[in-house]
Order: structure tokens, then sequence, then C-alpha cells
């Protein structure tokens, strides 16, 4: 059979994960674990001027947060992510992300609860250590220096 033949997963049109993927990233965002919705709380207001987002949808997983510009995968472990093969799954899905361009930074949900400020300061630690330039806006220009600049307009004054 050759690729041509095989039936193809669906796949989310803007996003490009699998639909199903994103299907259950929706239904992640409405069932956070309480470590989850604190966390969300403060990265919401987009410390450090940092855009984060809530189960991202990538390839066969939903991260639970995800900084796009800094290609940061941040994942909250309970309890649970100690117990049975749950070690070794996570091993498999952070080479996943890594292979997909994102670094994956575990915070334990004691953590959260017990010390938040500590926590977005790591958080934008490793934000500061991988991030890209900010993209430019409309009717800017990326320089090569990492900036950006307004080109002048022809005839205005």
């Amino acid at each position: 059979m050759s690729d041509f033949d095989k039936p193809r997963r669906k796949q989310h049109s803007t996003l490009g994960a699998p639909a199903k993927t994103v299907g259950m990233a929706r239904r992640l965002r409405q069932e956070m674990s309480l470590p989850e919705v604190l966390l969300w709380q403060q990265l919401k207001l987009h410390p450090g001027g940092y855009l984060f987002r809530k189960q991202h949808p990538l390839g066969l997983y939903a991260l639970d947060f995800a900084c796009i510009r800094a290609r940061l995968a941040i994942e909250v472990d309970g309890e649970a992510h100690d117990r049975g093969d749950q070690p070794e799954r996570d091993k498999t899905r952070d080479a996943f992300v890594l292979k997909a361009g994102f670094a994956t930074l575990r915070i334990p949900a004691r953590d959260v609860l017990r010390n938040m400020e500590d926590v977005i300061a790591t958080i934008l630690e490793e934000c500061r250590k991988n991030a890209q330039p900010a993209p430019p806006r409309n009717g800017e220009v990326a320089r090569s220096d990492g900036g950006v600049a307004r080109p002048t307009q022809v005839g205005a004054r």
C-alpha cells in the first residue's frame, strides 16, 4: 500500500494537531486540577510579557501550559506522576515534546500550592533562556539584531 492509499488522520484545520487531541485539550481546559487553575490565574496575566496557552495540543498530547515564544512546555505533576509506569510515560512524552522543539519544565503540584512566587520566577527564568524575539507586528520589519523597526512611510511628514 503506497502512502497515497493510506487513510489519513483528520487534523484540526488551524492547529495541525489531530482532531482527537484538540478535542481532548478542549475537555481538559474544563477539568483542570486546583494547582493548574491557580497557576493559570497567574500565567494569564502575561508575567514577564510572555503569552501562555493552557492545554495546548501538540501531536498526540495536550501540554498543561505552553509558551510558544520560548518553546517551553510546562507540566504540573501531581503525586500520580511518581507511581507505576507514569515516570516512563513522562519520559516518552518529554522526548516527543523535545523532538517537536519544546523544552519541558515539570513543576510539582505541591510547589504551586505552597510557593507560587518561586514557581512563576522559575517559569520566567526558563522563558528568558529559551525565548525567541517577538515577531514583528503589522507594518514593522525585523532587524538582524532581533529588534524591529517601523519603516518610514513615503510622502509622510
